[in-house]
């Protein structure tokens, strides 16, 4: 079989297996996505936070590295300065030396300003050198706020120094000023890690690299190299509280958080590398990715395979209807999904079934209506009993009627106008048959046999017969009028006998027609033959049959081929109305042939 376009198949396939499809992958993206997005954003505030603490932490133990040398100088400033040389404080500056590692020299200023003592780890010590330091900035500054701390410089363009200077709390005091090597910060910022490869750094104000896990680069005092950092901090900046993006001095991306040292204004920062910061949630996204991949996977082959389950069993319905469509009803759907499909086809081979069924009676309806009227058939049909269609004998009415002058009319005419004569008269007569339930048992050119009263029997089958053969007149002469007006020369002529009559289907294995066989078919057949245009010719028995329900004329008895003697024959007096008293629905039926005749266009001659 021929099944229908490929790409309306394809399209529901498609269709089918998108949204299979969609249905299962949107929400793994949609999951996948959501854990991811909310992953990354929880790492970075986990993230955020620690560098942030590790910061704080930093920066806390630097101030109290600074406040731990800012203490021991206050020591050496406690008591006023008295005249002459101080050994006890000389004493105390090399004790200060010996116990404050990152302390390189100590320079004691009395309230005057003048030196009274320096004691150096490098340098020569002076004792009452009397060198004026009043207008120095660190006893300036120290004066002024009790404790002063210097800008960093790299002494020797490489190691990083910072004064720090410290008043007493009475101006006789004086101050003491400590030239401080910061490279001991860098035990400090050494001992911070975060994660393998995190650390710290510490960068003062204008951005000078303080301190460094990497001594070399401190060393190095090369503005250029801490450029990075120095953008790294202008990033935290940018977003106080939270840990920035950005690339130290090796370039490499690093997540970094800031906190600063008040009393100095420096800035500790710890950074982690972003390989490492966001190596967790990585690893997350490469399992989440692999795991999508294979649910997208899976999701495209469950919906293959649902897609080909769905389409498939459709395809066999397809088929199937279209099998049983072209008139193969003995065909049926096979399907075993045990769902909605299944039960579908069950219901079309239940429907094959019935149209088997139906096709079977409807050929046998037909073949009955060629010789029944359809009342009759229908009724058979529907009894399911042709026995009526046997063979028996019973009294029937026949029935012949045929064209007067037709033989003439059909030597002349054109072909296309004979068969549009026969078809008009066949319309007509068979419709008159049809109504009034006779049987119609044959055509023979203008001939036509009818019987009423087989094989159903009916009450007054005469009366019947003569109210048909004049519903007949009727009908056939309206159509007469206008085949006269195109110039043909014909009539119409019935005839009707009475009797027993052997009646059946009869004929060969090939081809059953039902029809009559007797004496009273041929008496029929021999007053048709006789009978005028508009004449309705009767025996004897149909006209006792009908009495004085119909206008009859006897007419002299006449000698019919086939009959030894001269036959009665009666006319029924077609100008005339019946007799009072026949049926109603006889009259009835007469109007409405006379009506449907005259309103049927279907014979008429063009």
């Amino acid at each position: 079989m021929t099944r229908g376009p490929t790409s309306l198949r394809s399209s529901l396939f498609t269709k089918y297996f998108l949204a299979l499809f969609v249905a299962a992958v949107v929400p793994l993206l949609v999951a996948g996505g959501s854990e991811a997005w909310f992953g990354y954003r929880d790492q970075r505030d986990r993230l955020s936070d620690l560098l942030d603490s590790e910061a704080r932490l930093a920066a806390f133990k630097i101030q109290y590295f600074l406040q731990g040398i800012s203490d021991q100088l206050e020591w050496m400033v406690q008591l006023p300065w008295s005249p002459g040389a101080d050994e006890r404080r000389r004493l105390d500056g090399l004790r200060l030396l010996r116990q404050v590692q990152p302390v390189m020299s100590l320079r004691l200023v009395d309230g005057a300003g003048r030196e009274r003592l320096f004691v150096s780890r490098i340098g020569l010590n002076r004792v009452e050198s009397g060198d004026d330091y009043s207008d120095d900035p660190a006893v300036i500054g120290a004066t002024a706020h009790g404790a002063w701390f210097g800008p960093v410089i790299f002494q020797g363009g490489s190691e990083p120094f910072m004064t720090v200077a410290v008043a007493g709390n009475r101006s006789a005091a004086g101050v003491a000023i400590a030239e401080v090597n910061l490279k001991f910060i860098w035990e400090i910022i050494s001992a911070i890690h975060v994660g393998r490869t995190g650390e710290a750094f510490v960068l003062d104000a204008p951005g000078r690299l303080v301190a460094h896990p990497d001594i070399s680069l401190v060393l190095r005092a090369d503005d250029a190299s801490a450029r990075p950092l120095q953008l790294l901090r202008s990033a935290i900046m940018e977003r106080p509280g939270q840990a920035a993006a950005g690339r130290d001095t090796g370039g490499t991306a690093v997540m970094a958080a800031m906190a600063p040292i008040p009393m100095v204004e420096w800035s500790v920062i710890v950074k982690q590398p972003v390989t490492e910061a966001f190596g967790p949630i990585y690893a997350a996204l490469w399992r989440t990715g692999i795991l999508l991949v294979a649910g997208t996977l899976f999701a495209a082959l469950l919906a293959y395979w649902l897609s080909q389950r769905m389409i498939g069993p459709i395809h066999q319905l397809e088929d199937g209807v279209a099998r049983i469509g072209a008139g193969q009803f003995d065909h049926r759907i096979r399907l075993a999904t045990g769902d909605e499909l299944e039960r579908l086809a069950g219901r079309f081979n239940r429907m094959a079934g019935e149209l088997a069924v139906s096709q079977e009676r409807s050929q046998r309806i037909s073949r009955l209506k060629r010789f029944l009227a359809p009342q009759v058939a229908e009724l058979i049909e529907r009894s399911g009993d042709e026995r009526v269609l046997d063979g028996r004998r019973v009294e029937v009415v026949a029935v012949f009627c045929d064209l007067r002058g037709f033989t003439a009319f059909s030597a002349q005419a054109q072909p296309e106008t004979i068969i549009g004569v026969l078809g008009a008269y066949y319309d007509a007569v068979e419709r008159v048959i049809a109504m009034y339930e006779a049987t119609l048992t044959s055509f023979s050119g203008d001939g036509i046999m009818a019987l009423v009263n087989a094989p159903v029997a009916c009450p007054d089958p005469a009366q019947r017969a003569v109210s048909m053969a004049r519903a007949m007149q009727g009908c056939v002469q309206a159509l007469l009028v206008e085949w006269r007006a195109a110039g043909h020369e014909l009539g119409f002529g019935v005839g009707l006998a009475m009797g027993p009559a052997t009646v059946g289907r009869i004929g060969s294995e090939g081809r059953l027609d039902y029809t009559a066989v007797g004496n009273v078919v041929n008496l029929a057949s021999r007053l048709c033959a006789s009978a005028k245009d508009r004449e309705i010719l009767l025996d004897r028995t149909v006209a006792r049959a009908v009495g004085d329900t119909v206008a009859l004329t006897e007419l002299e008895a006449r000698p019919l081929k086939g009959f030894a003697r001269h036959v009665p024959v009666f006319a029924v007096d077609t100008q005339r109305h019946e007799v009072p008293g026949h049926s109603a629905s006889t009259a009835i039926g007469d109007r409405e042939l006379r009506s449907g005749a005259s309103a049927d266009g279907g014979g008429r001659l063009r």
